[in-house]
């Protein structure tokens, strides 16, 4: 069994897309993807790429990504990395996968000299919140997200 980890490449918008939607409805928010394959060919390989996609493959098989950008920390002086999305195919969860794809972000972090890794997870998604832990992520319950889109963004814009 082998596991390859490796950055998207052109022509795999597809793949990542069809990732996005996988988790999307493991999520329960199938009904909130509005993405294209051309809005990720833009994003992610655009003359300004805005992210950045690792993907996994199984034994040669697609078995999961990891899409994530630079965010940038005041209080550190620092950029850090932060994740947007991770899905592994369920059928090969429980063979470090995941753990892997992390870890691939976790080495990028200390090689760029970035102080930290940083990712939402649905507070109900208790599998993936255990994972978490048994790495030392800490929940930083103390902090509530905020979002403003759709109509509102547009008259707070105005």
């Amino acid at each position: 069994m082998t596991l390859e980890i490796r950055p998207a490449r052109r022509g795999e918008e597809g793949l990542v897309l069809s990732f996005i939607a996988k988790l999307a409805d493991y999520e329960r928010l199938a009904h909130e993807v509005t993405a294209t394959e051309a809005d990720l060919r833009e994003g992610l390989f655009g003359r300004e790429p805005r992210c950045h996609c690792d993907l996994a493959f199984w034994n040669g098989a697609p078995a999961g990504f990891a899409l994530w950008f630079y965010n940038f920390s005041t209080f550190a002086g620092k950029a850090g990395i932060y994740l947007e999305d991770l899905f592994v195919e369920p059928e090969l969860r429980g063979r470090g996968i995941g753990k892997a794809l992390l870890k691939t972000l976790a080495r990028r972090c200390m090689a760029e000299g970035l102080p930290r890794l940083q990712w939402w997870v649905l507070d109900w998604n208790e599998p993936s919140i255990a994972v978490y832990k048994s790495l030392g992520a800490s929940p930083m319950d103390e902090w509530t997200v905020f979002r403003v889109s759709g109509p509102e963004l547009e008259a707070l814009a105005s």
